[in-house]
């Protein structure tokens, strides 16, 4: 039987657990979210990713009551939180320094909150010992945070922010202080306990890498505004400005003139050479006018690199390799293009290096096809 896939965005009969609503956010004469109106589900686990400065920490500090709106209405489980301090809301946030308590053992940490609750003695121990069998550390329970890796520490601060049972949790940059390696390996881990939990996560973050494998959602945010909010899949494969497209993942950008043609546009973009051409797919909603301004954003991985040139692809262009980055697994070939153009195509290292039929300096064509680009009006 197929899985029913989470998708309450796509349902209009479920209603938000946080509704921002025309929020803006001032401090003196800096705007620093500007009328901004966002929905976000219960069990999700939302990301707010965007650049330094571009407002994503103010809307976490709003929705954990430290900041104020200015303007605008915060909503959580159907209840305005104007006025409603943190300790008051069922809000918890784990900070990216984790603030645990250097005198205190592992067990003692994560049962701090419950005491502050005068929870009773079976009920407080009870709880302690799921979130520690949860985060998978009751082995370093009698542990001080000194004592024991960065990792697990990341696993203490975040069963201490579980301990209470909030209907959300907020995340600022959890993951920033660990190295590559255990980053990616902590990340699978949030993500299973997120949903053995079914608490609502907020995850602030300038790791687009991050964000792409935690999240069901991303809001891609840049100076106060709210870009574009779409899965993973949506945010890379369909993003809906030059700014997503550039911001998620590795990408080309060709800016030309568009004209309709066929089953879509082509794109006039250098002198004496062919157009490029670029299907619309089912559904897409964008228009340009004749002779209007256009942007090709082409993924490295969908250009496909050739010793001579390729028989019926509408889109195909020659230049010259000026640079190659080996990663092991893959190698990307930055080719210059005869106007000056650079078009990066990556490919798997399927072979021996010494086997590869490119390098620097060779004359190469690069294809694509019509539905490989995405077209963009800005």
């Amino acid at each position: 039987m197929a899985v029913p896939v989470f998708a309450p965005w796509d349902d209009p009969t479920q209603k938000p657990l946080i509704q921002f609503k025309g929020v803006t956010k001032r401090f003196g004469d800096f705007t620093a979210i500007d009328n901004q109106t966002l929905d976000i589900y219960t069990r999700e686990f939302f990301a707010l990713l965007g650049p330094s400065g571009c407002g994503k920490t103010t809307m976490m500090r709003m929705l954990a009551g430290f900041e104020q709106p200015t303007e605008g209405q915060i909503v959580i489980g159907g209840k305005d939180m104007k006025g409603v301090p943190p300790n008051e809301r069922e809000v918890n946030m784990m900070f990216q320094s984790y603030a645990l308590f250097p005198h205190l053992s592992v067990w003692e940490n994560i049962a701090f909150g419950l005491r502050r609750m005068n929870q009773p003695k079976d009920v407080l121990e009870a709880r302690v010992e799921e979130m520690l069998r949860l985060t998978r550390l009751t082995k370093f329970a009698k542990r001080k945070p000194h004592q024991i890796s960065g990792g697990q520490r990341q696993r203490v601060a975040l069963a201490r922010s579980l301990a209470r049972a909030p209907k959300l949790l907020l995340l600022d940059e959890p993951l920033g202080a660990l190295d590559k390696k255990l980053r990616e390996e902590t990340q699978f881990e949030l993500m299973d306990i997120q949903e053995n939990t079914g608490t609502t996560f907020v995850i602030v973050t300038h790791d687009q890498e991050e964000a792409m494998t935690v999240a069901s959602r991303i809001a891609v945010m840049d100076e106060g505004r709210v870009i574009q909010v779409a899965t993973p899949s949506n945010i890379y494969e369909a993003p809906n400005s030059v700014y997503v497209a550039d911001f998620i993942g590795d990408v080309n950008i060709i800016e030309g003139a568009a004209k309709r043609a066929g089953d879509g546009y082509d794109i006039t973009w250098a002198e004496g050479v062919p157009p490029l051409h670029t299907r619309k797919e089912e559904g897409e909603l964008i228009s340009i006018p004749d002779g209007g301004k256009a942007y090709l954003a082409i993924r490295p991985e969908k250009v496909a690199i050739h010793t001579e040139k390729p028989q019926g692809m509408t889109n195909a262009v020659q230049g010259r390799i000026i640079d190659v980055a080996y990663l092991g697994n893959l190698s990307t070939y930055h080719v210059r293009l005869a106007n000056g153009t650079m078009v990066r195509a990556q490919t798997a290292n399927t072979r021996r290096l010494a086997l590869r039929p490119f390098t620097w300096e060779d004359e190469v064509w690069l294809s694509w096809t019509d539905t490989a680009a995405i077209l963009l009006a800005e």
